[in-house]
């Protein structure tokens, strides 16, 4: 994934800290995110760790939003964060540097060329969260389990055009991620691998069928 900071020195990005008035926050493992200002305009860029916002149901259950890994960037204008019903938790240890949106777009910090590069750089990571946000989509159009398990692995091969993929989380929340039943989902998992279809070791998933 693209950084935000690609193209720029150290000096440079201590002066975006500057023009930006960034904070950086740091959050433990399972750990909610910024539960006091994520009703605020602001902008987040996940520096290290692991997160994900999470979509809880009435009846308790939660459903994987977006997951946000090192550069991921987030906020009220580009994620679902400004709803009562969603909340941002660290699977590890997280830091995440966060901005003022209206200082973001400030346009006097165009007279900055470090700042364009900046600026160039995140309007790319937010050009790839629309596509993944596409995809989600086009998964969780598809009616039965065994379809959207079969979607997702289609276009997880695709990133690397190998005839296996690996996880990029948990089976658990492979479940989560396609919005169904987790033991729904393993049982067609079980399926598959009886109908020769795939071959499962951990995270990686084998693919045996023609894609």
């Amino acid at each position: 994934m693209t950084s935000p900071f690609d193209n720029l020195t150290k000096a440079q990005i201590s002066k975006l800290y500057e023009l930006l008035g960034v904070h950086i926050y740091s959050f433990s493992e399972n750990q909610e995110i910024l539960p006091t200002i994520k009703n605020e305009n602001i902008v987040g860029i996940v520096l290290e760790g692991y997160a994900q916002i999470l979509n809880i149901e009435y009846n308790g259950n939660e459903i994987i939003a977006e997951n946000l890994y090192k550069n991921s960037v987030f906020g009220s204008n580009i994620s679902l964060t400004n709803s009562e019903n969603y909340q941002i938790i660290a699977r590890q240890d997280t830091t995440v540097l966060v901005i003022d949106y209206d200082k973001l777009m400030n346009p006097k910090n165009l007279v900055h060329n470090y700042f364009n590069v900046f600026f160039r750089n995140l309007f790319d990571i937010i050009n790839v969260k629309i596509r993944e946000k596409n995809e989600r989509i086009k998964i969780l159009e598809k009616k039965q389990i065994r379809e959207k398990l079969l979607e997702f692995f289609e276009m997880e091969n695709k990133k690397n055009r190998l005839k296996y993929i690996y996880l990029p989380f948990s089976l658990k929340d492979l479940a989560d991620y396609l919005a169904v039943n987790r033991s729904a989902m393993f049982r067609e998992l079980k399926h598959l691998k009886e109908d020769k279809f795939i071959e499962i070791k951990d995270r990686k998933i084998v693919l045996l069928y023609k894609l």
